[in-house]
Protein backbone atom coordinates (compact mmCIF):
# COMPACT_ATOMS: atom_id res chain seq x y z
CA UNK A 1 0.00 0.00 0.00
CA UNK A 2 1.89 3.55 -0.98
CA UNK A 3 2.05 5.99 1.39
CA UNK A 4 -1.58 8.05 0.58
CA UNK A 5 -3.59 5.18 0.42
CA UNK A 6 -2.45 4.21 4.01
CA UNK A 7 -2.68 7.99 4.96
CA UNK A 8 -6.55 7.86 3.66
CA UNK A 9 -7.15 4.44 5.14
CA UNK A 10 -5.62 5.85 8.77
CA UNK A 11 -7.85 9.18 8.42
CA UNK A 12 -11.11 6.72 7.91
CA UNK A 13 -10.18 4.46 10.63
CA UNK A 14 -9.51 7.40 12.65
CA UNK A 15 -12.91 8.95 11.76
CA UNK A 16 -14.07 5.42 12.70
CA UNK A 17 -12.57 5.46 15.83
CA UNK A 18 -14.28 9.14 16.68
CA UNK A 19 -17.81 7.53 15.51
CA UNK A 20 -16.96 4.46 17.85
CA UNK A 21 -16.83 6.95 21.11
CA UNK A 22 -19.70 9.05 20.04
CA UNK A 23 -18.50 11.79 17.81
CA UNK A 24 -20.14 12.04 14.43
CA UNK A 25 -16.91 12.21 11.96
CA UNK A 26 -15.52 11.52 8.58
CA UNK A 27 -12.80 12.08 6.33
CA UNK A 28 -12.30 15.64 5.68
CA UNK A 29 -10.30 15.76 2.54
CA UNK A 30 -12.49 14.39 -0.64
CA UNK A 31 -15.52 16.78 0.77
CA UNK A 32 -13.28 20.04 0.65
CA UNK A 33 -11.22 18.67 -1.76
CA UNK A 34 -7.89 21.09 -0.89
CA UNK A 35 -4.55 19.85 0.33
CA UNK A 36 -5.00 22.05 3.04
CA UNK A 37 -8.19 20.23 4.30
CA UNK A 38 -8.86 18.90 8.06
CA UNK A 39 -8.18 15.33 7.99
CA UNK A 40 -10.79 14.92 9.74
CA UNK A 41 -14.00 16.53 10.42
CA UNK A 42 -16.47 16.73 12.96
CA UNK A 43 -19.13 19.41 14.44
CA UNK A 44 -18.87 18.43 17.72
CA UNK A 45 -15.23 18.55 17.34
CA UNK A 46 -14.67 21.73 14.80
CA UNK A 47 -12.83 24.07 17.46
CA UNK A 48 -10.28 21.54 17.57
CA UNK A 49 -7.69 20.84 14.74
CA UNK A 50 -7.08 16.62 13.87
CA UNK A 51 -3.42 15.70 11.83
CA UNK A 52 -4.05 11.80 11.45
CA UNK A 53 -0.38 10.01 10.75
CA UNK A 54 -0.57 6.29 10.25
CA UNK A 55 3.26 5.43 9.34
CA UNK A 56 5.90 2.66 10.77
CA UNK A 57 8.19 5.73 11.36
CA UNK A 58 6.75 9.15 11.81
CA UNK A 59 8.57 12.83 12.41
CA UNK A 60 6.82 13.64 15.57
CA UNK A 61 8.16 16.83 15.64
CA UNK A 62 7.58 17.46 11.72
CA UNK A 63 3.88 15.70 12.48
CA UNK A 64 3.18 18.40 15.07
CA UNK A 65 4.82 21.61 13.30
CA UNK A 66 2.35 20.79 10.37
CA UNK A 67 -0.82 20.78 12.50
CA UNK A 68 0.60 23.73 14.47
CA UNK A 69 0.43 25.21 11.13
CA UNK A 70 -2.28 23.81 10.11
CA UNK A 71 -4.61 24.74 12.77
CA UNK A 72 -3.72 28.66 12.37
CA UNK A 73 -4.60 28.65 8.60
CA UNK A 74 -7.40 30.90 7.56
CA UNK A 75 -7.46 31.81 11.59
CA UNK A 76 -7.30 35.60 12.60
CA UNK A 77 -4.79 36.80 14.64
CA UNK A 78 -4.29 35.03 18.43
CA UNK A 79 -7.44 32.27 16.96
CA UNK A 80 -5.74 29.14 16.70
CA UNK A 81 -7.91 26.31 16.92
CA UNK A 82 -6.16 24.13 19.74
CA UNK A 83 -4.35 20.93 17.29
CA UNK A 84 -3.85 16.73 18.22
CA UNK A 85 -1.63 14.75 15.96
CA UNK A 86 -3.38 11.18 16.21
CA UNK A 87 -0.95 8.48 15.05
CA UNK A 88 -0.30 4.97 15.06
CA UNK A 89 1.80 2.33 13.56
CA UNK A 90 0.73 -1.26 12.24
CA UNK A 91 -0.81 -3.68 14.52
CA UNK A 92 -0.68 -0.61 17.70
CA UNK A 93 -3.24 1.31 19.28
CA UNK A 94 -4.28 4.77 18.17
CA UNK A 95 -2.09 7.66 20.44
CA UNK A 96 -2.94 11.13 20.66
CA UNK A 97 0.05 13.99 20.86
CA UNK A 98 -0.38 17.55 21.75
CA UNK A 99 1.38 20.54 23.63
CA UNK A 100 1.61 20.26 27.08
CA UNK A 101 -0.24 23.60 27.84
CA UNK A 102 -3.56 22.00 25.37
CA UNK A 103 -3.55 18.58 27.84
CA UNK A 104 -3.29 20.50 31.34
CA UNK A 105 -6.41 23.20 29.83
CA UNK A 106 -8.04 19.65 28.93
CA UNK A 107 -7.52 17.87 32.75
CA UNK A 108 -8.92 21.64 33.77
CA UNK A 109 -11.63 21.75 31.76
CA UNK A 110 -10.79 25.05 30.31
CA UNK A 111 -11.26 24.03 27.02
CA UNK A 112 -15.16 24.09 26.53
CA UNK A 113 -16.94 22.45 23.40
CA UNK A 114 -17.00 25.53 20.82
CA UNK A 115 -19.62 26.44 18.60
CA UNK A 116 -17.75 26.65 15.07
CA UNK A 117 -19.32 29.44 14.18
CA UNK A 118 -18.25 31.59 16.87
CA UNK A 119 -14.40 32.02 15.46
CA UNK A 120 -13.16 31.78 19.07
CA UNK A 121 -10.34 29.21 20.40
CA UNK A 122 -11.57 28.67 23.45
CA UNK A 123 -8.71 30.54 25.66
CA UNK A 124 -8.37 33.03 27.93
CA UNK A 125 -8.26 37.03 26.02
CA UNK A 126 -8.18 34.53 22.55
CA UNK A 127 -4.62 34.34 23.00
CA UNK A 128 -3.72 30.47 22.26
CA UNK A 129 -2.11 28.41 24.72
CA UNK A 130 -2.79 30.83 27.19
CA UNK A 131 -2.52 29.69 31.03
CA UNK A 132 -5.95 30.58 32.92
CA UNK A 133 -5.36 33.83 35.05
CA UNK A 134 -5.10 32.73 38.25
CA UNK A 135 -5.77 29.97 41.16
CA UNK A 136 -9.24 30.88 41.30
CA UNK A 137 -9.78 29.36 37.52
CA UNK A 138 -9.01 26.05 38.47
CA UNK A 139 -11.16 23.60 39.79
CA UNK A 140 -10.97 22.46 42.94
Amino acid sequence: MNSRNKGKVGEREFASLLREHGYDARRGQQFAGGADSPDVVSDALAWLHVEVKRVQNLNLTDACVQAEGDAGRGAPAGHKKPWIVAHRRNHAPWLITMRAEFFFRLLRGDVPAMDATNGTDGTNGGAHGSEPDGPSSRPT
